[in-house]
């Protein structure tokens, strides 16, 4: 576990090392199998997986990262025949035209598991079962890893979360743990889940509400609430830009009175929730269709 946060080096002799990963997600396999979720040594096991997932697609050799993608651009549109991932809607593929989608092998092998759907509802049923705030912390942050980037394996990780392994409920209840670091890993998470244009209907649907409701009344204190309460607005933000209908739900669940309480830092220095809180504001503004009921 020391030695997964070594840095690039080590993370890659690590990723390299034949039979290291498969042993690690073999044994959380068999403690969540025997329901044994909170024992240290599954601990260790996420957290070392949490470690190797950072920066994996920037880490990745180019040769091997081109060839764990399928070239996709000969496929002619009305092909519907989905890869493991799943085909993506029509505005995600417009967004990023030409990229290929990840290839999900049926066996994988080392670095191939640590993006895998296997792996990815690992996580959340640990999310969901384990009881141990670090645990809880580390599946979050390997979610968070790799989701993380623009390329196309953060937006098959997005897709297997919400739409195929159904992991939101599972991260929304993360948002009301007393643990500060457990709820700013959750929503540093739906932050990177929320860049998806295809997935922002059912995340808002999901869990907009919740996301308002662990809004502070002002500028918190301490600096890891400072950042969560950051997030949130950017998660906000996200869900609000291009959706009337999503800022209507944040009107109606009275997000409004905290976000302008947010924005308005008495301090001197402008901190990172008051900037993000007036960026959300400057957006949901301009939803004029909403004028009148932002006035009310």
């Amino acid at each position: 576990r020391n030695m997964s946060s070594a840095g690039p080096e080590g993370r890659k002799k690590m990723r390299e090392c034949e039979g290291l990963i498969d042993s690690l997600v073999y044994y959380i396999q068999g403690a969540i199998a025997d329901h044994e979720p909170n024992d240290k040594a599954t601990e260790n096991c996420v957290c070392i997986l949490h470690n190797l997932s950072y920066q994996l697609e920037i880490e990745l050799p180019e040769s091997y990262a081109q060839s764990i993608y399928m070239q996709r651009r000969n496929i002619s549109s009305n092909d519907k025949t989905p890869g493991c991932f799943g085909t993506r809607s029509r505005k995600v593929k417009e967004k990023q035209q030409d990229t290929p989608l990840p290839e999900e092998k049926s066996n994988p092998k080392g670095v191939e598991s640590l993006w895998h759907s296997t792996l990815i509802r690992i996580y959340l049923s640990l999310i969901a079962k384990s009881t141990r705030n670090y645990t809880q912390e580390a599946s979050l942050g390997a979610l968070q890893n790799l989701t993380a980037g623009t390329g196309p394996m953060p937006f098959a990780v997005a897709r297997t979360v919400v739409q195929k392994a159904n992991g939101l409920p599972s991260i929304r209840a993360m948002l009301h743990v007393s643990h500060p670091a457990v709820k700013k890993t959750a929503v540093s998470l739906l932050r990177n889940l929320s860049r998806n244009t295809s997935l922002q209907s059912d995340i808002a649907r999901e869990v907009l509400p919740d996301l308002v409701s662990v809004l502070p009344e002002c500028v918190p204190g301490s600096d890891v609430a400072c950042e969560t309460t950051a997030s949130i607005c950017y998660t906000l933000f996200n869900l609000t830009q291009s959706s009337s209908h999503n800022a209507r739900l944040l009107l109606g669940t009275h997000g409004l009175p905290k976000v302008i309480a947010i924005s308005m830092n008495d301090s001197n220095t402008f901190s990172k929730a008051s900037r993000a809180a007036s960026v959300l504001l400057y957006s949901l503004w301009s939803h004029t269709d909403l004028h009148s009921a932002y006035k009310k």
